[in-house]
């Protein structure tokens, strides 16, 4: 699964979240969480998991293009 960045960005600004806080939830690097949201970079699939849960939405709500 690749996610999809602006899924990503837009669940998190919804939530008001930071990258800092985002990151400190998923124990992701802060700096790669911002290049995933920009396209530059990927995640694996349990990255992607622990991304959706902290954004409290399905994996598939943020590895398609589509957005609410």
């Amino acid at each position: 699964m690749r996610p999809h960045s602006s899924a990503i960005r837009y669940r998190r600004r919804a939530l008001n979240m930071s990258l800092r806080t985002l990151s400190a939830k998923t124990g992701i690097n802060r700096g790669h969480l911002s290049r995933v949201e920009r396209g530059l970079a990927g995640l694996g699939d349990q990255n992607i998991a622990k991304v959706a849960d902290a954004l409290g939405v399905t994996t598939n709500d943020i590895t398609h293009k589509e957005t609410p």
